[in-house]
């Protein structure tokens, strides 16, 4: 089996809520997502997706995921996309860094993979844990009250883990934290996700004035440094997510003791091959994950289905569902949310294909 072709659709998507607001003041009311299917000479086509939630959050923009893809894709072609190790290798030769840029490809070869031996991912990624996987909901950063709100709307949709995007002003993220956190009780988790926003001092001052409350931190300051620092001062859990962009850096923070638990994101680790690889190191040294991605739509949403149901409950702290975030969806057999869960497709591949009616041409095919 070979490459034939590789298919870069652009397809921006826009948010039920109208907008999404996190750390250092960004903020978007829609997502340009790229989507990537690779086609073969057996007729097997196989999609992948990465949204880069921007250009000022990660070192990573839409754009750049396109033109990356310009750079490495002619490569590819006539190479097995079920010799995962190999494609994982050549990208690397051909463009140093820029993981997200050779995540959606990773991701259309392992939904190419399933569909050739016909298996789900899942079953790929080593079998299936559990019958659901519970969701934690993003709650945009907004004036206290309105969070608050938020949580107890979507408590209500059966949601019991939320993530409140902090990382402003401290002393209103204070407020928020504790806003919030009157609403919930044993049953529920909090997460405060400074997504880097919070300077050493301040999130000095957060960690002490929270430390009363049930609440993780996470990622609270631009550095890996300053955050092991913040990490030494507060007794609450603590979550490394940007920190942990790499196999060495993870197990960097592992060997220093930086975290308690870790948020996997497949794009910014360059796909579904290395995020397993790290993903089984934390099981092997018992450290739980939020397995999500940077953004996206269905096929993400899909990729994050099968490497979390595929991740032994215990150490699944969370994971989330992006597709159900955004009002435009553009594929059949995409996960859907039910009280607050999702479950992994048990269709071959990733399980989801494409409504062509929906993105219409590509931007671009190499071949």
């Amino acid at each position: 089996m070979k490459i034939k072709n590789i298919k870069v659709y652009k397809i921006d998507i826009p948010l039920k809520e109208g907008s999404y607001k996190w750390a250092h003041n960004n903020h978007v009311e829609k997502f340009d997502t790229s989507i990537v299917m690779l086609e073969t000479d057996n007729n097997i086509r196989g999609l992948g997706e990465v949204c880069t939630l921007g250009s000022s959050y990660l070192p990573a923009y839409s754009k750049g995921v396109r033109s990356g893809i310009l750079e490495i894709g002619k490569a590819l072609i006539g190479k097995d996309p079920t010799d995962i190790f190999n494609i994982n290798l050549e990208m690397e030769k051909k463009l140093k860094g820029h993981p997200y840029v050779k995540s959606p490809i990773d991701m259309a070869c392992w939904d190419i993979i399933g569909k050739n031996y016909k298996m789900p991912v899942w079953k790929l990624l080593g079998g299936k844990f559990g019958e659901h996987i519970h969701l934690y909901r993003a709650i945009s950063q907004e004036n206290p009250e309105i969070m608050k709100q938020k949580v107890i709307e979507y408590k209500k949709e059966g949601y019991s883990k939320f993530q409140l995007k902090v990382g402003g002003i401290y002393q209103e993220d204070i407020e928020r934290i504790k806003s919030v956190s009157s609403e919930l009780d044993h049953t529920n988790i909090l997460v405060a996700d400074a997504n880097t926003g919070w300077k050493s001092h301040e999130a000095i001052k957060v960690v002490k004035q929270t430390e009363d409350l049930d609440v993780y931190i996470e990622q609270p300051c631009e550095t890996y440094r300053d955050c092991v620092e913040i990490r030494r001062k507060t007794s609450n859990p603590f979550i490394l997510d940007e920190s942990i962009d790499s196999l060495k850096n993870f197990l960097q923070a592992y060997d220093d003791g930086a975290m308690d638990i870790i948020n996997l994101k497949i794009s910014k680790l360059g796909g579904i091959y290395k995020s397993k690889q790290i993903r089984d190191l934390c099981v092997e040294l018992k450290i739980p994950m939020t397995i999500e991605d940077s953004w996206g739509g269905d096929i993400a949403t899909a990729a994050i289905s099968h490497l979390a149901h595929s991740t032994p409950e215990k150490f699944r702290f969370s994971s989330t569902d992006f597709n159900s975030y955004n009002s435009f969806n553009y594929s059949e057999g995409s996960p859907k949310r039910i009280d607050g869960k999702m479950k992994a497709s048990d269709n071959y591949g990733l399980g989801v294909e494409l409504d062509f009616t929906k993105i219409g041409e590509p931007e671009f095919v190499i071949s």
